[in-house]
């Protein structure tokens, strides 16, 4: 038998504690975020279907995205216990200067459409964290207008070269003389993909008034006032378009960029250069023969060609064809801190990251986007030390292997 008694209000009182009410609806949204997870629950809420979808989604039947994060799922963490992990080191070098996480933000297009602050709001909060930030050609606010926002931060140019080349040559002159640090070339849309969440949708860039996105209105009205009640969206680099993102690609991409083209890039662009969307060895290889400074293995978030290659698989490979000749940066999959950690032990110099600071920003706006960077921080923080390692730059691939590659070793000694 349990005996039993009433508890006295001694022992009750040190359990009755009241949480002062939190007034500030944005602040109290994130705070119940502890993931990219959460944030990702959180902008479904807040937006529109179909711009969560773009946000969210991926070509075709989604097969690239879904492998990507199943790499990520398989990886295995070989951790090593008494090791002082009191303090650890997020510090990375990128492109020759340090960086305090070991993550990028990466380029993405249309960002105002997600939330009115935009690319600004990431840039800001870049800036604080200490990393660089890529602005997208399919950006929504000029070169120019970033570099005023956030002018100590490490700013890099994403390109699309154009059908017209005089136009993309502006571009670069453009980033260049607003002391941006960086051009990544992205290579591989020569045509955009078959985004069939963006057709079914309806989407296009701006959203249409129609009875559709009227009734979407009713259910979203704080984003549908503050897209009306904002500067109408523009661009990084031309003013308006009056379809779909996929016709706009189509439009003024240009499917004949060659290696050439990469030549000419080099001559005219005399800082670091980027190539992103390398999906093989050999296009690795001779990218770097050709002058470029870093590869980013990317298969765009699996939002180009379904059935892409898994760049957590690819990424060993990269490494020891180009070795220490280039930087190896990673994205595509990414969701978790601990899935930049993995990129890293298994041969990345650096990730980025693109759909876990938008789920942020759809989320909070500017506060969204560094809630974003807190929890990778934290996750990155937290696996070092549960690893056992003391510095992002100690770790190598005795700290991590894909599951089905797997040998198994003993650990390093001391």
């Amino acid at each position: 038998m349990v005996k039993r008694q009433l508890p006295r209000w001694s022992e009750l009182r040190p359990l009755l504690r009241v949480k002062p009410p939190q007034l500030d609806p944005t602040a109290r949204r994130l705070s119940a975020a502890h993931s990219i997870a959460d944030l990702r629950a959180i902008a479904r809420r807040r937006t529109p279907r179909a711009v969560f979808d773009y946000t969210d989604g991926a070509a075709e039947a989604e097969i690239s995205l879904r492998r990507a994060r199943q790499a990520f799922r398989d990886v295995e963490f070989r951790p090593s216990v008494l090791r002082d992990v009191s303090e650890v080191d997020t510090t990375t070098v990128v492109l020759g200067k340090p960086s305090a996480l070991p993550f990028s933000f990466a380029p993405t297009g249309f960002t105002r459409m997600m939330h009115h602050e935009g690319e600004t709001a990431v840039a800001r909060v870049a800036a604080r964290a200490g990393i660089p930030y890529a602005l997208s050609t399919m950006g929504t606010t000029s070169i120019e207008d970033l570099a005023a926002v956030a002018p100590g931060s490490r700013r890099w140019f994403q390109l699309y070269l154009w059908r017209d080349r005089e136009a993309s040559e502006a571009l670069v002159r453009r980033a260049h003389d607003a002391g941006y640090e960086a051009l990544m070339l992205t290579v591989d849309t020569p045509v955009g993909g078959a985004r069939l969440r963006d057709a079914r949708n309806g989407l296009t860039i701006p959203p249409e008034l129609t009875l559709r996105t009227i009734l979407d209105a009713a259910m979203h009205p704080a984003w549908w006032f503050n897209l009306l009640t904002t500067e109408p969206l523009s661009f990084a680099s031309f003013r308006h378009w009056p379809g779909t993102a996929h016709d706009l690609i189509n439009a003024m991409f240009d499917p004949s960029l060659n290696d050439t083209d990469l030549v000419w890039l080099r001559e005219l662009w005399r800082g670091p250069l980027l190539v992103k969307g390398i999906q093989n060895v050999d296009d690795a290889r001779r990218v770097v023969e050709l002058g470029a400074d870093g590869v980013v293995l990317s298969n765009h978030g699996g939002r180009q060609l379904d059935r892409a290659p898994t760049m957590l698989e690819l990424l060993p490979r990269v490494r020891e064809a180009i070795g220490d000749r280039a930087e190896i940066m990673l994205d595509s999959g990414i969701t978790s801190g601990a899935d930049v950690v993995a990129a890293i032990a298994l041969g990345a110099d650096s990730c980025l990251v693109g759909r876990a600071y938008l789920y942020g920003l759809m989320a909070g706006g500017e506060r969204g986007v560094q809630r974003a960077v807190d929890i990778l921080r934290a996750e990155v923080v937290r696996t070092l030390q549960l690893l056992g390692v003391h510095a992002i730059s100690d770790l190598d691939t005795t700290h991590a292997a894909l599951r089905r590659h797997c040998v198994h070793t003993d650990p390093p000694t001391a």
